[in-house]
C-alpha cells in the first residue's frame, strides 16, 4: 500500500492562512489503513485546526467529508455540489488525491495535508516499512523475493557492498542489509547458485525516469467491453 504521513499542524496552518471556510476531505483507502487520512484522522486534524485558530483570535470553518477513494473519478465527483461553497480545501489523500481533485475542480484551491512516503506494509503494529520502488519490472523472483532496489540503501543488483556489519548496513545500524537476507535464504534453501550466475543490466525504460506513467486494461476501457 501507499504509505504516508501527516504534514505538521503548522505546516497545514501556514497554507491555509488567509482561508475561513474550508473542507477537509479524507480518504479510505490507503492512508487509511496506515492511521494518516481516515475519518478518524481527518476529525483529530479539524478539531485541531478549530483549537489553534481560536487560541490565534482568528475564525475558521471546517467541514469534513471521507471519500471512499481520491485516486477515482468516479468518487471525486461526489463533492461536486458543495467542493466550491469553500475558500480551499484540504486533502487527507497520497499525493494522488488533491491531484485528481484539482484536475476536476480547477477553480477550487487544493492544499495536501500529508506527505506521500513510500510503497510499504506492516512490520508490526503502529510501524510501516518500505518494500517497493515501483521500479515497473519486478525481478524478485531473482532475489529469494526480496527487492535489493527498494531495500538496498545502494540498490544494488548484484551482491552486497562492503559496508554491511552483522546483518545490517552501513548507513543505519538498525536497518538490516538486505543482501545478508538474500545470501542467507538461498543459503538455507541450498540455491546459492542462483546468485552466481551472471545477469545482463536492468532495463529502467518502465520506471519513474521515463516521465508519467499509464497501465492499461484494455478489457476494462469504455468501448472495449
Amino acid at each position: 500500500m501507499i504509505v504516508a504521513d501527516r504534514k505538521s499542524l503548522d505546516e497545514i496552518l501556514a497554507m491555509v492562512e488567509g482561508d475561513k471556510k474550508i473542507l477537509l476531505v479524507g480518504c479510505k483507502g490507503c492512508v487509511t489503513v496506515c492511521n494518516t487520512g481516515g475519518l478518524k484522522e481527518v476529525e483529530i486534524l479539524a478539531s485541531s485546526m478549530k483549537i489553534a485558530r481560536k487560541k490565534a483570535g482568528k475564525e475558521i470553518d471546517i467541514d469534513t467529508h471521507v471519500l471512499e477513494r481520491q485516486c477515482d473519478r468516479e468518487y471525486v465527483e461526489q463533492i461536486s455540489e458543495t467542493v466550491n461553497d469553500y475558500d480551499a480545501v484540504i486533502s487527507m489523500a497520497c499525493g494522488v488525491g488533491p491531484q485528481f481533485l484539482s484536475e476536476a475542480y480547477k477553480e477550487q484551491k487544493f492544499y495536501p495535508a500529508v506527505n506521500t512516503t513510500f510503497f510499504g506494509g506492516a512490520t508490526e503494529h503502529g510501524v510501516w516499512e518500505e518494500r517497493c520502488a515501483g521500479c515497473g519490472t519486478c525481478g524478485i523472483h531473482n532475489f529469494g523475493g526480496l527487492c535489493p532496489i527498494a531495500r538496498c540503501a545502494k540498490s544494488l543488483l548484484h551482491g552486497p557492498c562492503g559496508g554491511s556489519s552483522n546483518g545490517n548496513c552501513e548507513i543505519n545500524k538498525d536497518t538490516e542489509c538486505i543482501w545478508d537476507s538474500i545470501v542467507r535464504k538461498k543459503m538455507e534453501q541450498g540455491q546459492l547458485e542462483d546468485l552466481l550466475g551472471v545477469k545482463g543490466a536492468k532495463s529502467w525504460k518502465t520506471a519513474r525516469d521515463g516521465g508519467p506513467r499509464r497501465s492499461i486494461r484494455e478489457e476494462l476501457v469504455q468501448g472495449n467491453i
